[in-house]
């Protein structure tokens, strides 16, 4: 990659290899996400992970929840229901833990490798597909989970973003 492609947005920098062309924004926005939250965390304050400004969500949070949803969105689009151990850390999101900002960081990179990979292995033929999400087994599509697990990741990324840029700007 030239300096030049890399200082584009991941959506200008063309298509994800391997992943089909109608899941190429579902790749981009991801990709994107990863990115951000990973410059964006870089030596960010240990202190300061859990702390919560003016009552909002913490990093801590919006870390471990941005690897939660991309799996249980994802599981919903395989057509399954969530697990015990899926269930857990859901409700154990935003609860502080010892897990350090890198590995919290790391969690999350991991998580989009797995995204990628679902979206290179479906077949098109199946993003119209209904699939039931959550206890209420509301009816979704493929295509419908993997735009949300997108838009949702970026909603949390932006979140995660001005909640760090606060916390860093009370050390000043």
């Amino acid at each position: 990659m030239t300096t030049q492609t890399k200082n584009l947005e991941v959506w200008l920098r063309g298509p994800v290899p391997g992943v089909p062309a109608l899941l190429q924004p579902v790749a981009h926005a991801l990709l994107q996400a990863r990115e951000e939250v990973e410059n964006f965390m870089h030596d960010f304050p240990e202190g300061l992970v859990w702390e919560r400004p003016a009552g909002v969500a913490s990093v801590g949070y919006h870390l471990q929840h941005l690897t939660g949803i991309l799996e249980r969105l994802f599981t919903y689009a395989d057509g399954n229901t969530l697990t015990e151990d899926q269930l857990a850390y859901l409700y154990a999101e935003g609860k502080p833990t010892k897990t350090t900002t890198t590995e919290l960081v790391q969690h999350f990179h991991e998580q989009v490798d797995k995204a990628l990979e679902k979206l290179r292995q479906t077949n098109e033929e199946t993003l119209t597909e209904v699939r039931k999400v959550g206890r209420s087994q509301v009816a979704s599509s493929v295509i419908g989970l993997y735009f949300h697990a997108a838009e949702h990741t970026m909603r949390h990324v932006g979140q995660l973003l001005v909640t760090a840029r606060v916390l860093r700007g009370q050390l000043i």
